[in-house]
């Protein structure tokens, strides 16, 4: 073992204002020796050369006094410059900011500890400090101490057992509650009541438990009683031990501080509470051990100050209407640990707050609770059970989340304001159906559950994405704004399914299981976008631009839709069931609505086994980039549809579909000539189609998945004034991407007819 001795007769000065690069140690013999931090790999302690009056490590920081028995100190570290942490027996581990220590000191626990030990109706208290001005007042098992000694860091130690008792306190100092396997049961108020605004370190060893009365005394002065294990200060958790609250107080918490919890080590199991298992007002913080609540009310209310937890085990079950597993008005940021949330009340929450930041660690949330209609004006507002749900901003970095909702219309993650997803893991599966309701206007309306629902933006630059939802009118992403997805050169990996009913809400309008719905304006600038959907794929009712990433969707009714569609790169791969791509207002009809479907780059493949590939209802530009449409196999239903102007100006396209009177022909406004092959007899599936000039030179070997009688090609190649020849079946030995090959050898097939270009704009007949 590394030993330094200077260790065991020091005071270790850290200056306050900045974090510490240095460490000074000063001895008992007035020596101060100095060593960098980023040269001490650790420092342990050699209990043979230890003093009598050292056993206690003592950590003066800004927010109290921390103290920790040597003989349960492996080494200290230092990471970063900026931490000290301490490991402990068993595996725990504390760790302060160095900033907010003032100095180290070592004293004896004997001189500073008060020893209080139950026996059923009786007490054994060992007092010390009497003298010094610590007061024990005992009356059968009821202890009641009165510190104002003026000395930090007395240690109140309780053990034994008692049916009928209680652990009250009065102190002007900091101190500390040893925990040794002591057990209270107080019939008429709370087991530990600290009355004192300080800081108490409380420090578990062995098996200990706490339970209360349900019914209260009054207090003496007014003083609250607000829990089985309460405190007016701050409770900072250490140690190796456990600690059971059984709260049964019909008004009362089970564990509470009027300032801030924090949970360095220990196990915490907080097994019932008729208000909230775990309840403070100025915050609640995890750096380690294990905590477990349930609760009648809310898990863990940590008031207006904020819950952080970075390291431990978190486990909290609610199963009442209207509650929060975790809460606060602040911000939750979960940055490591093991969170599990589950939630079975209606209306109820998961973590609910003004923010929520994810950026580490795992964490999991099972709801079962589902909607409830809450009066409101001429109707209902519906009230959902929510998963995690914020106020202001939902944030995903690093985390590893996964959110499981079964309850009718349960929701995955929403919020007032922003959902924005960086990196990390988001898994949401929802199965709660939706449905109707009259809603505060006095209007017939639906409720339902998305995986991801935000009141302003949802920006998703990164991470694991998977959403699924099962449920009628069940949705994966709905946006209120606008929805960004990726950035250029990279994006998240996102895959949604939706697989639900629509829900019919009368005078034929419907919900319906779209997979992403948002009011504004949807932009994908990269990422890795996988999408099987009941409806649509990809709805914007303003603006729906795509510009990179690639885009798979195996399965939708309409894939993407918006009243101006632009896709200027990217890679899309589309079956559509009615229309690939539409451009709408949503107005039925044949005129022209003013919408815009415009195609400048990337490589788009359209398989329509059903309805229209294209869909315009205003104007169609083909500018660039390659369309290859699979038309469907029979009409009325065309490749392309366009109730405006259809012009060709760039670009590659070729599209199978059956010859009718509703096959669109270009513009003749078109700026890049363009050929409408058109036959009478119908071919099947898979047989090919093949242009060459006469020279054998291949302008295009395409392979329909449909049957087809008519083709549109539009390419650069094809030239003023030359002579083609178009054949039908045969065979060919290149390479075949989504039914068009390139390279290699056409033989086989059969002469339809030639034709020479001549226009822009030219119907050939074969």
């Amino acid at each position: 073992m590394k030993r330094l001795l200077a260790l065991l007769l020091l005071a270790l000065c850290v200056a306050p204002l900045a974090v510490a690069q240095e460490m000074d140690v000063l001895g008992l013999d007035g020596e101060t020796d100095t060593y960098a931090l980023d040269s001490i790999e650790s420092v342990t302690f050699d209990l043979s050369g230890l003093r009598a009056d050292g056993d206690l490590l003592r950590l003066h920081t800004q927010g109290g006094l921390v103290q920790l028995e040597v003989a349960d100190i492996d080494s200290v570290t230092f990471a970063a410059g900026t931490l000290l942490r301490v490991h402990q027996a068993l595996g725990v581990t504390s760790q302060f900011a160095l900033a907010d220590i003032d100095s180290i000191t070592f004293a004896n626990s004997a001189d500073l500890t008060v020893t209080v030990d139950y026996a059923g109706g009786a007490v054994t208290v060992v007092n010390p400090l009497e003298s010094a001005g610590v007061a024990v007042d005992v009356t059968g098992a009821d202890v009641i101490v009165s510190g104002a000694a003026g000395m930090p860091g007395i240690v109140y130690a309780l053990s034994g057992t008692t049916g009928d008792g209680m652990f009250k306190i009065y102190s002007d100092e900091d101190f500390t509650l040893r925990l040794d396997g002591v057990s209270i049961e107080n019939l008429d108020g709370p087991a530990i009541n600290v009355q004192a605004d300080v800081t108490i370190g409380v420090a578990l060893l062995g098996s200990s438990t706490l339970t209360d009365g349900v019914t209260y005394a009054d207090p003496p002065n007014d003083e609250d009683q607000k829990a089985a294990f309460f405190s007016e200060g701050q409770l900072i958790f250490t140690g190796a031990g456990s600690l059971t609250v059984n709260g049964q107080g019909d008004d009362q918490h089970g564990l509470g501080s009027d300032d801030y919890i924090e949970v360095q080590g220990g196990t915490i199991i907080v097994t019932s509470a008729v208000k909230d298992g775990v309840h403070t007002n100025e915050g609640y913080f995890q750096h380690g051990g294990s905590v477990s609540v349930s609760a009648d009310a809310d898990g863990v209310d940590a008031g207006d100050g904020p819950v952080t937890i970075d390291a431990g085990t978190l486990t909290v079950l609610i199963a009442d209407d209207d509650r929060d597993a975790v809460k606060c008005d602040g911000a939750i940021t979960i940055a490591g640990g093991n969170t599990q949330l589950t939630v079975e009340g209606d209306q109820s929450k998961g973590l609910n707050a003004g923010s929520v930041l994810l950026t580490g660690g795992l964490l999991t949330i099972q709801t079962s609770g589902g909607v409830v209609l809450e009066a409101s004006g001429a109707g209902f507002d519906p009230s959902y059970c929510t998963a995690i749900k914020a106020d202001d901003l939902v944030e995903l970095d690093g985390a590893d989340v996964t959110v499981t909702t079964v309850g009718l219309a349960g929701r995955g993650v929403s919020c007032d304001g922003d959902i924005a997803i960086a990196s990390g893991v988001l898994d949401i599966s929802s199965s709660g159906d939706g449905g109707v309701y009259v809603n505060d206007v006095g209007l017939a309306d639906a409720y339902h559950g998305p995986c991801l629902k935000a009141d302003a933006n949802v920006i998703l630059t990164g991470g694991t994405i998977t959403l699924s939802h099962s449920g009628s009118g069940g949705k994966g992403i709905s946006g209120d704004f606008d929805l960004s997805i990726g950035v250029p050169g990279t994006g998240p990996t996102l895959n949604i399914t939706t697989t639900g009913a629509p829900i019919s809400i009368g005078g034929g309008d419907y919900a319906e299981a779209k997979a992403v719905s948002v009011d504004s304006t949807v932009t994908i600038d990269g990422g890795d976008i996988t999408i099987s959907s009941a409806d649509d794929a990809i709805k914007s009712k303003r603006w729906l631009e795509v510009n990179g990433g690639l885009i798979n969707i195996v399965n939708s009714v309409e894939g993407l839709e918006s009243p101006n569609l632009f896709i200027n790169g990217g890679e899309i791969h589309l079956t559509s069931t009615d229309d690939g791509l539409n451009a709408t207002y949503g107005v039925d009809g044949e005129f022209n609505d003013g919408s815009n479907l415009t195609i400048s780059g990337g490589y788009i493949h359209l398989y329509a086994p059903a309805g229209d590939a294209i869909d315009s209802n205003g104007n169609l530009t083909l500018a660039g980039g390659t369309l290859i449409v699979h038309g469907p196999p029979a009409q009325p239903e065309v490749g392309i549809d366009v109730n405006g102007t259809f012009r060709v100006d760039g670009g590659f396209t070729v599209v199978s579909q059956i010859n009718s009177n509703m096959v669109e022909t270009p513009s003749s406004q078109s700026t890049q000539r363009c050929v409408l092959l058109k036959t009478n007899t119908t071919l099947s599936a898979g047989t090919l189609f093949h242009i060459e000039d006469t020279g054998g030179g291949a302008l295009v070997t395409f392979r329909p998945a449909n049957r087809y009688s008519c083709i549109l090609l539009s390419t650069v190649d094809l030239t003023a004034g030359t002579s083609y020849r178009v054949y039908t079946g045969g065979s060919c030995t290149g390479s075949e991407l989504d039914g068009l090959y390139s390279g290699g050898t056409y033989s086989g097939g059969t002469l339809r007819t030639t034709f020479t270009s001549a226009g822009m704009v030219q119907t050939v007949n074969f």
